[in-house]
């Protein structure tokens, strides 16, 4: 093998991170937030075995692990009222009482990550109060304490945390893989427009790939990394 390829390869394997977007109990729960304000669940738990596979492949080859979890303080001080009040409107108010605990509230059982997710040690947890996981968090520091330069996202939802996040990594200058079928839509006509406007221009806001192909070709790296 090339040794110069060889060192690409295991360079990319060493950069990259997965990021797992909100796969929240709080999203993807019927008894959660998002079922509350009408969001069919069922299309966001389309995710979950993809995304399980992507963690299997990254836990495999060391490409580090970082969750994310969308949520506020309890006294909704970081709360903007811009967003409670569109949480109110879709009848799910932000910090309201639910099933699972305070809706979208840190500490409360809707706010943690499903069980599937089956956090491992040394996997690390966002926990951010906006859309975008860059904003008011502490990711972009430890991505570049970790020399991290691509970012491969799954979770939901593809067209606001996602692509939130997506974006914003952008402005930041990292590498962005979108995993086409281990994201989902609050709505059917949402996911394809998302997934179209991150790829647009040749990709604008980086690579829209399927589950199955990423998952095989870091398996491939990882191999050739051991070389």
């Amino acid at each position: 093998m090339n040794s110069s390829k060889k060192t690409n390869e295991s360079r990319e394997i060493r950069s990259s991170a997965l990021l797992v977007i909100d796969m929240q109990r709080d999203f993807l729960d019927p008894r959660g937030y998002a079922a509350l304000a009408g969001v069919d669940v069922e299309r966001l738990r389309s995710t979950i075995a993809p995304v399980r596979q992507l963690l299997a492949a990254a836990r495999e080859s060391g490409i580090r692990i970082i969750f994310t979890r969308e949520g506020h303080r309890p006294d909704l001080a970081d709360c903007p009222p811009a967003k409670l009040a569109r949480s109110r409107a879709a009848g799910a108010e932000i910090g309201s009482g639910g099933p699972l605990g305070r809706l979208l509230v840190r500490g409360e059982i809707g706010h943690d990550l499903i069980d599937e997710m089956d956090l491992a040690a040394g996997e690390i947890v966002i926990d951010k109060p906006g859309y975008s996981a860059f904003h008011q968090t502490d990711l972009d520091q430890i991505l570049r304490s970790n020399a991290i330069d691509t970012l491969i996202f799954c979770g939901v939802t593809t067209e606001v945390c996602v692509h939130s996040s997506v974006r914003a990594a952008t402005d930041l200058g990292y590498h962005c893989i979108t995993v086409s079928d281990a994201c989902a839509a609050s709505e059917a006509q949402h996911q394809q427009a998302a997934l179209t406007m991150i790829a647009v221009e040749g990709g604008l806001f980086g690579a829209v790939q399927e589950s199955a192909a990423l998952v095989a070709r870091i398996r491939h790296d990882s191999l050739k990394q051991g070389d």
